[in-house]
């Protein structure tokens, strides 16, 4: 996913602008506050939270080699002006993230979400999954239904075990090679060479996209390519909705819409590549709402029919 999708991080004309000089990292909008979670027996994580107690909460589980600042940027303000209370979760190995000794498993970040959603309080939550997000979302749903209100999944499928699919997402292992040597350099030659203004912006997503672990990326993209839910997603009981990037190349609208038929959850079409959330923000959010709507509506019906 990452070089396709490089492109759709870039800095976009109508930015806003910055004095900072090239060389200082400066994200291109206001990002929510950001704390340090300690969840005891787990260790410590990185949370971005808009903080309001009294709103329904979404927790936005993001992609693979992403933080949640690269994945979601262009969507917090927009759902927190929709009356949000906005969560993001850093996975471990990528951005922020926990570092471990442990291999990476999509389980644990499965566990560590759920484990962060107790710690803060935040309730029965709608987990928006993007990605290898929705793989991780599609977890914490199976294995603890208390923190999970409803979901929404996006770019993602049920699995990447077709042999395309599995060739993109698990010969990544270069990866490892290749980021521990020079990150920070990489990253910003590639998003230079792309088109990426030599400027703050430009600095940011770089220096972004070289927080990650390199083993932890690598092993990542393998765990991918061994992800199925098939045998066990059609028994998950909360309502749900999937966003489909309509022209991906990275996961197939057929596998997206496969998924959306074993969850028979409503499908939202959002048109643009694997980088529509910020390739494609202007079009993509408004069917995020919508879906976010949809399962929202759909929680809450037991409880009227109960009234």
């Amino acid at each position: 996913m990452a070089w396709p999708v490089l492109s759709a991080l870039l800095p976009r004309s109508g930015a806003p602008s910055t004095d900072a000089p090239p060389s200082v990292p400066e994200p291109p909008v206001a990002l929510p506050p950001g704390r340090i979670i300690h969840v005891r027996g787990r260790g410590e994580f990185f949370l971005r939270d808009t903080g309001e107690t009294d709103r329904p909460a979404v927790l936005l589980l993001h992609g693979w080699m992403f933080s949640s600042d690269l994945n979601w940027f262009t969507t917090y303000g927009p759902l927190q002006d929709a009356g949000y209370r906005v969560l993001a979760l850093d996975h471990r190995g990528h951005g922020r993230g926990l570092r471990t000794t442990e291999p990476f498993r999509l389980q644990s970040c499965a566990d560590d979400a759920a484990a962060v959603l107790r710690e803060v309080g935040a309730g029965p939550t709608i987990v928006v999954g993007y990605s290898m997000g929705g793989a991780i979302a599609q977890l914490v749903a199976r294995d603890h239904p208390d923190v999970v209100l409803g979901l929404v999944l996006s770019a993602t499928a049920t699995d990447w075990t077709e042999p395309r699919m599995k060739l993109l997402w698990r010969t990544m292992g270069g990866v490892r090679f290749a980021l521990g040597l020079a990150p920070n350099f990489i990253w910003r030659g590639a998003v230079r060479s792309m088109g990426g203004k030599d400027d703050a912006a430009t600095s940011w997503h770089a220096v972004e996209l070289g927080r990650g672990s390199a083993v932890d990326l690598a092993e990542a993209g393998r765990e991918l390519g061994r992800f199925d839910a098939r045998p066990w997603n059609g028994a998950l009981t909360v309502p749900a909705a999937v966003v489909m990037t309509r022209d991906d190349t990275s996961v197939p609208p057929a596998k997206q819409r496969e998924l959306a038929d074993s969850l028979d959850a409503p499908l939202f079409e959002a048109p643009g590549t694997h980088g529509a959330v910020t390739m494609r923000a202007k079009t993509y959010n408004p069917e995020l709402l919508r879906a976010l709507a949809s399962v929202t509506e759909r929680a809450q019906r037991p409880v009227a029919a109960v009234a």
